[in-house]
């Protein structure tokens, strides 16, 4: 990606994907070119929460919601040290941002961070494509070099797939680091940083639990050298199929019987632990209302997603795996896609969206109650053998 933080108001620029289409509109945010996937995400708010997330590295987002900037960037939402997107689509972006805590408008974080952007364009049209023809590569051009459409679609074809890219320790911390427990400490949980959120160690501070958040190359012995009561496995950008390491150590945590919880990448991670495949989706889940049944309630959840691969594990029936019985629990009733795994003879279980609710709805925090419960239940000698 090359970048110039000039200003971009009237300058022209255009879209790019793979199939051939193209869209053209103004320069928004940084002016250059970028590459990267195609997605769209149908929150319509939460934005800055959904350009820090680690898990978006190497995507170009399309936000559904037409207009988009209104509340300005503040210092306290962001979900990681930087912005990850590739590049940012809005159709009408905010000329003049009101909110009591914004600090600058989206467009100059954007310029400042060297992100990319177009807006002007038809947003509908853009996410009706990708919903019929599916994510794919594109590029987003801006300045002088905008009018030989055939040379930039052959570069956005040179372009990396999402498909078989292994991006989790391009995201993840370098080095560990500790987030402590707010009041009493009760729990020790050691979290793999796979692309993790800032808000997802902060619930478990919330609930007593001191974090100590390690790279995605941990070892097992990393891991248990911090005496964990629990591991967590976190969310993160990539192919699931690639991330043979993080599998192994999750099987080795599950053979020792830790209690063991994970989020979005954790999730498939877990089902690829079990012995399950996974799966590239036709366009993902984006956003901060899709609807997920909790099996084991019945209750139905507003839920934040983030994801374009899925777990393909049987919906309607319990699965032996090498560490017992497995059940599908949650489920998207959009698609039927798996959303949640869990072992019934030993303490681990998943999700596949987003309960830290940020940005988001708060219909799922209780799953961190759940992480809390299974480590208070699990003696300590089982968890540490």
């Amino acid at each position: 990606m090359t970048t110039s933080t000039r200003g971009a108001a009237k300058v022209p620029a255009v879209l790019v994907l793979e199939d051939g289409r193209i869209f053209r509109g103004r320069a928004y945010g940084a002016v250059g070119e970028t590459f990267g996937e195609a997605v769209f995400s149908t929150g319509m708010t939460g934005y800055q929460e959904t350009l820090t997330d680690p898990s978006y590295h190497r995507q170009v987002v399309v936000m559904t919601a037409p207009h988009v900037g209104n509340t300005g960037v503040n210092d306290e939402d962001m979900e990681s040290r930087r912005i990850w997107v590739s590049g940012y689509v809005v159709r009408d972006p905010a000329r003049v941002p009101s909110n009591w805590r914004s600090r600058r408008s989206l467009d100059e974080e954007l310029a400042a961070q060297g992100v990319v952007g177009i807006c002007g364009i038809d947003t509908r049209a853009l996410t009706r494509h990708l919903r019929e023809r599916g994510a794919m590569r594109v590029g987003i051009f801006s300045g002088d070099a905008v009018h030989d459409d055939a040379a930039l679609l052959a570069r956005v074809k040179e372009a990396p797939e999402m498909k078989g890219a292994d991006l989790s320790a391009e995201v993840a911390t370098t080095e560990p680091y500790v987030v402590p427990a707010i009041g009493e400490k009760k729990y020790t949980v050691a979290a793999v940083d796979l692309g993790i959120k800032g808000m997802t160690p902060q619930r478990m501070a919330e609930r007593g639990i001191e974090v100590h958040v390690l790279p995605a190359t941990a070892t097992v012995d990393d891991v248990y050298a911090v005496n964990p009561d629990g591991v967590f496995f976190s969310n993160g950008p990539g192919d699931p199929a690639t991330a043979d390491h993080a599998v192994s150590v999750m099987r080795a945590v599950l053979e020792r019987g830790t209690p063991l919880f994970g989020i979005c990448f954790g999730n498939q991670i877990l089902g690829r632990a079990l012995g399950f495949g996974t799966y590239k989706l036709k366009y993902g889940h984006r956003g901060i209302n899709q609807p997920v049944q909790d099996r084991t309630t019945g209750k139905v959840e507003v839920t934040a997603h983030n994801h374009g691969f899925a777990v393909d594990a049987p919906l309607d029936k319990v699965a032996d795996t090498p560490y017992g019985r497995a059940e599908v629990t949650h489920v998207c009733l959009n698609d039927n896609v798996v959303e949640g795994l869990r072992l019934l003879d030993k303490p681990a279980f998943s999700v596949q969206y987003h309960p830290e609710a940020a940005a988001g709805p708060h219909d799922a925090a209780y799953l961190f109650d759940r992480f809390t419960s299974l480590m208070s239940t699990v003696p300590m000698e089982g968890q540490r053998a």
